[in-house]
């Protein structure tokens, strides 16, 4: 039923499976539990001093600032880097500090984290022009 798009990535010249192609949803799920989880030890320890409320207010700030300085730098979070996932411009080159910043603030927005297109990437991807893919 309904038409045939292909493959998640074949629109962007990715290759269907292996290195390269668009992470699967499951992996990138995973990742960023694991960097939440990160996120809010980090919080936990050193900024809410026992308060729950507090640490979970104190981990967005931090995940921003993991993602920035990550995704920025080596292409990958902490999560990432574990289920084998990089982010890449459309054309498969570096992102610069402003592609990155307006992404990770999207992605802390959540909301358009979870709008997504038929190659699977979510709307703070689309609107950074990025990609989540497999290494």
């Amino acid at each position: 039923m309904g038409a045939d798009f292909g493959y998640r990535g074949k629109r962007l010249g990715l290759p269907e499976q292996g290195p390269g192609a668009v992470s699967p949803l499951g992996r990138r799920f995973g990742a960023i539990f694991v960097d939440w989880a990160l996120c809010m030890l980090i919080a936990y320890g050193l900024f809410a001093r026992g308060d729950q409320q507090a640490a979970g207010n104190w981990a967005l700030g931090v995940f921003l600032v993991l993602s920035v300085l990550t995704v920025g730098t080596i292409g990958c979070t902490p999560g990432k880097r574990l289920l084998r996932i990089k982010v890449v411009a459309e054309d498969g080159g570096r992102l610069g500090f402003g592609r990155v910043l307006v992404r990770s603030v999207l992605l802390c927005l959540v909301i358009p984290a979870l709008v997504w297109d038929r190659d699977g990437r979510g709307l703070h991807d689309r609107l950074a022009r990025t990609v989540q893919i497999r290494i």
